[in-house]
């Protein structure tokens, strides 16, 4: 990307900020009380687990760290133990001040290209309460024992000081695990996370391996590029939600308690995946579930990468529920995980997680969730659900903007792409990817039908920070 370009691409970002009225620098009163809370956390009720050797992983620039682990060996040999520390938010937040309710302003961290807005001041999120490498922290610590199949046969939650020993990267992780360098501890990520994924199939749940788009710096320019998702991320992303099932059945038990949920597709978001499938010749016989073939999938192949596109349709619709007095809602499953499932591992970054953690610490404790999370509770789907179209939006329009920067002045050029998605209402629209540069744009202005799966010769019509968007046309 040339300098004029970087110039007008952080112009067009600082434009989208304040188009979309995003919040800007902490107010005075927040960092004020931010501050005095790093100074002084409550940590009252905090046990001492600074002797596990917990680690992180995380990209390797994150410093907002909310999770750690540790996995072994149960002493008596009939499974596994996963010790997970989640940051403690809570130890920092004093309910109803100026931090919590900058917090609920703000919902979600947003990233951009060129700086994150976070949900919490810095010297919180990367800070005092990050589970940075050598610090003591507070948190809550999860114990979660597994039997030989990986299936949760106990669950513990309760607050404590915990010290991570190291930061790790996924790259270097995976390195060692495939090397065979990798200590036990870190070594048993690979165990559990494939005896997790074997347990999702068993219950029918979905995890879908499709090609991100990713903006990449590089000497202060940006560009993209398609990141294939490694293993390790994937036993990672396991604990994660081995976590989460485990938080949304201790609240179900006690009857009060906030799901993330997604209901089952409607058959005809099925019919439609169906003739996709047909049309981009893969095969898909009645008898099989749409999960067995997802599962079989090369990301690698063109019109597998098209088909699970398409497949992210059906998680359209995920959205955050409430439940108090006993009775869960319907639906209360998330479609995908397939079973209960709530977030509680990411609360430096997401608020319902705080929330999530103090109703699952109250219910291991057998006491009553405070007060200040029960009266919460009603506002958080809403506001969850305003932040996290906030978050998409922000995502979306900061990648479109790479893309119309990087194509600036190349309008007439021609591509080899190959079409991802077609409109059902006409098919001569929809959408292609581009291998190089890593460009996925809407395509239309031809007369016949797009070939769903098919490589095809495009000709660039728009593109530049001002449109904001790329536009194709078939060559």
């Amino acid at each position: 990307m040339t300098g004029a370009a970087d110039c007008s691409l952080g112009a067009a970002l600082r434009a989208l900020r304040t188009e979309l009225d995003l919040p800007g620098a902490f107010p005075p009163d927040v960092l004020a009380e931010a501050a005095d809370a790093a100074r002084s956390p409550d940590l009252a009720d905090h046990l001492d687990a600074t002797g596990i050797p917990f680690l992180t992983i995380d990209p390797p620039a994150s410093t907002d760290l909310d999770q750690a682990m540790h996995l072994e060996r149960r002493r008596d040999g009939r499974g596994y133990r996963v010790f997970y520390a989640i940051a403690d938010v809570a130890a920092y937040l004093r309910p109803g001040g100026a931090l919590d309710a900058e917090a609920h302003r703000r919902v979600t961290t947003l990233y951009f290209p060129d700086g994150r807005i976070p949900l919490h001041p810095t010297v919180l999120s990367e800070g005092v309460a990050s589970l940075l490498p050598g610090e003591t922290r507070p948190a809550a610590l999860w114990r979660i024992d597994l039997d030989g199949d990986g299936v949760a046969v106990a669950t513990d939650v309760r607050r404590a000081l915990v010290r991570s020993r190291a930061k790790l990267d996924y790259a270097g992780v995976q390195r060692q695990i495939d090397t065979g360098t990798a200590e036990e501890p870190l070594a048993l990520l690979r165990d559990i996370g494939r005896l997790r994924a074997e347990q999702e199939v068993a219950r029918g749940g979905i995890s879908l391996d499709v090609p991100e788009q990713e903006i990449v710096e590089h000497d202060g320019s940006y560009g993209l590029a398609y990141r294939a998702t490694l293993p390790a991320e994937a036993w990672n992303a396991q604990i994660s939600l081995l976590t989460g099932m485990a938080a949304a059945r201790l609240m179900a038990d006690t009857g009060t308690g906030i799901l993330r949920t997604l209901p089952l597709a409607p058959d005809g978001a099925v019919a439609r995946l169906r003739r996709s499938a047909h049309a981009l010749r893969i095969d898909w016989p009645h008898h099989v579930p749409y999960a067995e073939v997802v599962r079989s999938l090369d990301p690698g192949r063109s019109n597998h990468a098209a088909f699970l596109q398409e497949c992210t349709t059906l998680l359209r619709g995920a959205g955050y529920t409430v439940f108090e007095g006993g009775d869960l809602p319907d639906p209360a499953v998330h479609a995908a995980v397939a079973d209960l499932y709530t977030h509680c591992t990411a609360p430096l970054r997401r608020l319902v997680d705080r929330y999530a953690s103090e109703l699952c610490l109250a219910a291991a404790a057998e006491k009553e969730a405070p007060e200040w999370v029960r009266e919460a509770l009603p506002a958080l789907p809403k506001e969850m659900a305003e932040g996290t179209r906030r978050a998409g939006t922000v995502e979306r329009a900061c990648v479109d903007l790479v893309e119309a920067a990087l194509l600036e002045g190349r309008e007439g050029e021609l591509f080899d792409a190959y079409v991802v998605d077609v409109q059902d209402r006409d098919p001569s629209v929809g959408t292609v990817h581009l291998r190089d540069p890593a460009i996925v744009g809407r395509i239309e202005g031809g007369t016949a039908a797009l070939p769903l799966g098919e490589r095809l010769r495009v000709r660039l019509t728009r593109a530049g920070p001002a449109a904001r968007t790329v536009l194709f046309a078939p060559a």
